[in-house]
């Protein structure tokens, strides 16, 4: 595979040793993400900015923030997405749901304005039987408010492919771009696609053909110089099951070829590439899904 294509400036990648890395813990501080993230070979990081399963967390301390920063300045690891908590969503029906999210959304951007961490990757969020329209409405609008009151902030909204289980909206490439067109700073927005969310979406990528043919649309669609990340997983679940399950990379239902192809791609070299992969305490598996992306970026 040969292609050429403007990619976004912020994206600085290198032609010898491709963007890989891993989510890694901050337990201890998110600045101990970074050691774990040495250790394992990474080369990009994503990051929690806060517990992912809680609406609330202490302010970041001017302690946080200058260890964070001075980590930061001394890693070998210059490219940091966060991700934000598993709570949030941006078309809740409930409105006292809603209002959480929004708040816990902006407090998240505030972290990352905080940290100088310029992507905040999220979930569409899920539109609990009111329908995939009036769910893009409702994302829209969350934006649009949350952007609002973190007016002149410097990091990007990212939203995430998702694979479309139970009333999750993301997971046509026509809802990001709806979403994107919708919103009232349309600058701001940026995409993360996971592999095995649009594997699981109905989007194949099993082979050179079909990759291309999915690239293609995303292109068509979304645009790629909207993409500034990939999350690297491959699916338990079959193509089109709509079921959001990640596996090792090689060993589920996407396969080798499908991430050679991603690897190889020239548009996208440039672009950080992050697992999401299981793994324990010693992050082996970590080091062995790098150890096989960096395989099949060279052949």
């Amino acid at each position: 595979m040969k292609h050429n294509l403007k990619t976004h400036p912020d994206k600085v990648g290198t032609n010898s040793e491709p963007l890989i890395g891993a989510h890694e813990s901050i337990a201890g501080g998110i600045h101990k993400a970074f050691e774990r993230a040495e250790s394992v070979g990474c080369r990009v990081l994503q990051v929690f900015t806060k517990n992912s399963n809680q609406w609330s967390a202490k302010p970041l301390t001017d302690e946080d923030i200058a260890n964070y920063k001075t980590t930061a300045s001394k890693s070998s690891i210059k490219h940091v997405i966060a991700h934000d908590s598993y709570l949030i969503n941006l078309c809740a029906k409930d409105r006292s749901i809603l209002r959480k999210s929004r708040e816990a959304l902006l407090d998240e951007l505030n972290r990352c304005e905080m940290l100088g961490i310029k992507y905040l990757n999220f979930h569409p969020g899920s539109h609990m039987g009111a329908g995939e329209k009036e769910g893009i409405r409702m994302i829209v609008d969350s934006l649009s408010w949350v952007h609002q009151q973190a007016n002149g902030y410097q990091v990007k909204s990212v939203l995430e492919t998702t694979a479309g289980q139970g009333s999750a909206v993301g997971h046509r490439f026509e809802h990001l771009r709806e979403i994107i067109d919708g919103v009232d700073e349309p600058e701001r927005m940026a995409v993360c696609i996971d592999t095995c969310h649009i594997f699981a979406a109905g989007y194949d990528i099993r082979t050179e053909e079909v990759y291309e043919r999915t690239m293609k649309e995303f292109d068509d669609i979304v645009g790629l110089e909207r993409l500034v990340a990939f999350h690297v997983n491959d699916s338990k679940k079959p193509l089109g099951s709509r079921v959001d399950r990640h596996e090792h990379i090689g060993n589920g239902a996407i396969g080798e070829i499908g991430f050679r192809c991603l690897m190889l791609d020239t548009r996208v070299q440039e672009i950080p590439k992050i697992l999401e992969t299981p793994k324990g305490k010693d992050l082996k598996e970590d080091r062995m899904n790098l150890r096989i992306l960096e395989k099949l970026a060279k052949t």
